[in-house]
């Protein structure tokens, strides 16, 4: 059963003959700007577990780049898609009302850790979609025309956010940007100033972040800070919880809506049903919640979560959108959110951060190469270096290591600032089998990448 089995390459060579096939086919039909990184034509997939169309089965350590927390194929999931669709697929919410709409919107309300008693939902389609839309809730709310975001961020590829993603190679050849966006540094303590002490971390992170005020923009000015809890593409960061503090007490000073961008960290990932539950403990809460991803284990969907004193300013039909909240993606994401609850996914991902943390720290002791070990829960960033005192990023080496992994049956992703961090986002419902067997490739993917 695919859903319990090991990695296992069966071809000669990857990509196999028919796999071969299809991305020559996929070479003349589709824009080569996409990208893709692997040797792999998918036929089906179950659990944590990818079999091509040569019978070559893959350990997926990517998920769809977070998408699939709660695995391929799940069965519930998939019966209650054909549930909906035998009723029907479509319901324009501008239009009609369709209730499993209005019953997430009611279980998001209730489970996410925004500010407010009384909290308001509604649904876009991606990621970049709901950040964007939770910067026009910010704009319409604070009636202030700036953001800020900061360095290492990812925030999607339309315009506004490919404006708001701090890797511009994710704008090349797109023309001005949009305006009214500002930077600051990210809390990136592995690469901090070199010879800076811990205890001066913050204020100079601080200081980054209020010459925004000086340089750019008043804060009268600033609608919204947009923060990732731990940043992904910009390398599988954590916002330090004093830090979160201290950009908290900033926004309340200078009526500042905080934005946490959960598109990625949301929904299990990091051992908590959303990643700001980790500020939430600690006294702080964001204003705005804009999360995707793993909320419908791979139907397209997004949302924008707001206390309701937020919400109520919108301007009729200043959100919203076709398929918007789509019938089939509101039923995939109620049963995604009970099966999490009901099988303790988020203490799951607890359980799997540890053991590969564990094993990554072993591992960081026997390779001079492995620089940093960091995350929160089952989302886990290695970082790779030439050398420990330098740490001149190991570009080269990351890819090498993400190719013999694939070799080897095993999918992982690069991420990082300086492409030199792979990322840990395997599917919560991945057995111990599976994931002491992706450890092994792992290692010794590392080990032959350093021999060359």
């Amino acid at each position: 059963m695919l859903r319990t089995d090991l990695p296992e390459i069966v071809t000669e060579s990857l990509p196999g003959p028919k796999a071969a096939g299809v991305i020559a086919r996929r070479e003349q039909a589709v824009p080569a700007a996409i990208g893709c990184s692997y040797p792999v034509v998918i036929e089906r997939g179950e659990g944590a577990m990818i079999e091509d169309v040569d019978g070559n089965k893959f350990l997926d350590w990517v998920g769809g780049v977070g998408v699939l927390n709660i695995g391929y194929s799940h069965p519930e999931i998939v019966a209650a898609v054909k549930a909906q669709a035998d009723r029907y697929f479509h319901g324009m919410i501008n239009i009609v009302t369709h209730e499993g709409y209005v019953a997430l919107a009611e279980k998001l309300a209730q489970i996410a850790p925004v500010k407010g008693e009384k909290r308001k939902v509604f649904f876009a389609n991606s990621g970049a979609e709901a950040d964007e839309n939770a910067v026009k809730v910010a704009k319409a709310y604070t009636k202030r025309p700036n953001i800020i975001v900061f360095s290492g961020a990812f925030h999607g590829r339309t315009f506004l956010t490919m404006t708001m993603t701090s890797k511009k190679a994710y704008a090349e050849g797109m023309g001005p940007l949009a305006g009214g966006v500002f930077r600051a540094q990210f809390p990136y303590y592995y690469r901090k100033p070199e010879g800076m002490p811990e205890e001066k971390l913050l204020d100079h992170y601080m200081t980054s972040l209020t010459d925004v005020f000086e340089e750019c923009a008043a804060p009268d000015t600033i609608a919204a800070i947009v923060v990732e809890p731990l940043q992904g593409e910009g390398g599988f960061i954590p916002a330090p919880i004093e830090w979160m503090r201290a950009v908290r007490k900033l926004c309340d000073a200078h009526g500042i809506l905080l934005v946490a961008d959960e598109v990625q960290s949301g929904f299990c990932r990091t051992g908590r049903m959303f990643a700001s539950e980790y500020w939430k403990e600690a006294g702080v809460q964001p204003d705005i919640i804009a999360t995707a991803k793993s909320i419908a284990a791979g139907v397209p969907l997004s949302a924008i979560i707001a206390g309701a004193e937020i919400m109520d300013v919108l301007a009729a039909g200043t959100v919203g959108g076709t398929y918007c909240g789509n019938p089939l993606a509101c039923a995939a994401a109620l049963k995604t959110i009970e099966i999490m609850e009901r099988e303790h996914l988020a203490e799951r991902s607890c359980e799997i951060g540890k053991k590969v943390m564990a094993r990554y720290t072993q591992m960081q002791e026997r390779y001079p190469v492995i620089g940093d070990v960091r995350g929160l829960g089952g989302m886990v960033g290695i970082e790779f270096v030439k050398d420990r005192k330098t740490k001149e990023p190991a570009a080269e080496l990351t890819a090498a290591i993400i190719q013999k992994c694939a070799r080897m049956g095993l999918l992982v992703e690069g991420a990082g600032t300086y492409h030199n961090v792979i990322r840990f986002l395997a599917p919560l419902v991945m057995t111990d089998g599976q994931l002491e067997a992706g450890l092994d490739i792992f290692e010794k993917a590392v080990t032959q990448a350093m021999a060359g």
